[in-house]
């Protein structure tokens, strides 16, 4: 079997790592423990995971073993790793909701079945640490000098580092501790902003176990920019369907840069390198080929083939007319364009509304809308229902209840 390390590297995966000799052979001769942690902060993954998720699945068909660590108790803390502020205090309540959310969704991604994969929440030992004992044996290995060069809280000092965020990097080096010890983990992967607390963690087990572990980080979902990937107008593109519908999520992948085609389908997508090589090779309309299958395989991964069987047939209605396979809204009766796209979540104010018609992007059926007082005609009316189109990519079936 192909080194796994290979893979990745060649799939664009592979960021920083230490003792990259030693852990490549590794990896090619054995099946090894790794582990990445995900801090519940919300009640969904987004596509900021996604890389992540990728990754490990791509170890785990290599025959390695992830341990999916869910952070229960460093989700008390909060990281502050790319944080410009504090975050936000949660309940444990909430925080447990949270994990509960991230554990299903995982499933989707990792192979779960017994012996395949290994579940842990930090907040099992964390929560219940003597902090006495924790500082006497974890802060003694840690020197402040070091850690305010890390770039997790060079950024932070600037505007105001607090005291509990500064104990994350303590937290998530025991993390590693701990799994070393119950499981022989040697490896932890993860976002390349995790690299210094990664760093942290391996360095800790050198001097707590006396033995080497290793650290090995991803690359970051960036536009052509260099800015993290995965907002839209809406918020954040979500990995669960009630906070960002298939239909919305496929036409996220479907609408990414065209220099950014081959990036995705190489690290969400288990497609090809040739196929995608050939995919991506012509830098003009032949790009929406791409871009549509990119769109599709994510899509797939994400929510299912059945999901995006149909969202594909939804998104070639609405370029091609097919009425009866567009996406469907419902609607109460409304009063006029700007309670239409309100109503049909296409704006989330009035003022948005008003300055999208006065701009030219709003349709209804085959006629321009070119005033915010428009109303639907008795005709459209007494039908039902009428298609709305919102720029040149986004079309809707709209049914009045």
């Amino acid at each position: 079997m192909k080194n796994v390390f290979d893979i990745l590297q060649e799939r664009g995966y592979i960021k920083q790592t230490v003792h990259q000799e030693e852990l490549y052979e590794l990896l090619g001769k054995e099946s090894i423990t790794f582990y990445t942690g995900y801090d519940p902060t919300a009640d969904s993954l987004h596509v900021g995971h996604f890389v992540t998720l990728m990754a490990m699945a791509h170890m785990q068909r290599a025959g390695h073993t992830p341990v999916i660590l869910i952070g229960g108790g460093t989700a008390m803390v909060g990281d502050p790793s790319g944080r410009t502020d504090m975050r936000s205090m949660m309940t444990k309540e909430t925080i447990q909701h949270n994990v509960d959310c991230f554990r299903k969704q995982m499933g989707r991604f990792i192979d779960t079945s017994e012996g395949k994969a290994i579940f842990v929440n930090n907040a099992d030992w964390l929560c219940n640490l003597n902090y006495v004992d924790f500082l006497r044996e974890i802060g003694t290995c840690f020197s402040v000098n070091q850690m305010l060069t890390a770039e997790c809280f060079k950024q932070r000092l600037q505007k105001g580092l607090s005291f509990l965020e500064f104990n994350y990097m303590l937290m998530q080096g025991y993390d590693f501790l701990v799994l070393n010890r119950k499981y022989n983990c040697i490896l932890q992967t993860g976002g390349d902003d995790q690299w210094s607390n990664m760093l942290a963690g391996a360095d800790l087990i050198r001097r707590k176990e006396n033995k080497k572990a290793y650290a090995l980080t991803f690359s970051l979902l960036t536009t052509s920019e260099g800015k993290k990937m995965g907002k839209t107008a809406k918020g954040a593109v979500w990995l669960d369907a009630d906070k960002t519908s298939p239909y919305d999520f496929f036409q996220y992948w479907r609408n990414v840069e065209d220099d950014r085609v081959a990036t995705c389908m190489k690290l969400l997508t288990f497609m090809d390198l040739q196929e995608i090589a050939e995919l991506t090779a012509h830098c003009d309309h032949r790009m929406n080929v791409a871009k549509e299958r990119l769109a599709y395989e994510v899509t797939a991964i994400v929510h299912g083939k059945e999901t995006a069987d149909q969202v594909l047939k939804q998104v070639r209605a609405a370029f091609s007319a097919d009425v009866d396979n567009m996406p469907v809204v419902e609607i109460s009766e409304p009063t006029n364009i700007i309670d239409i796209l309100v109503k049909c979540g296409q704006c989330k104010s009035n003022g948005e509304a008003r300055r999208l018609v006065e701009g030219g992007g709003v349709a209804i059926n085959d006629e321009k809308v070119s005033s915010t007082s428009f109303v639907l005609s008795q005709e459209v009316l007494q039908k039902g229902e009428f298609v709305l189109h919102k720029g040149k990519k986004t079309h809707l079936r709209v049914i009045i209840k």
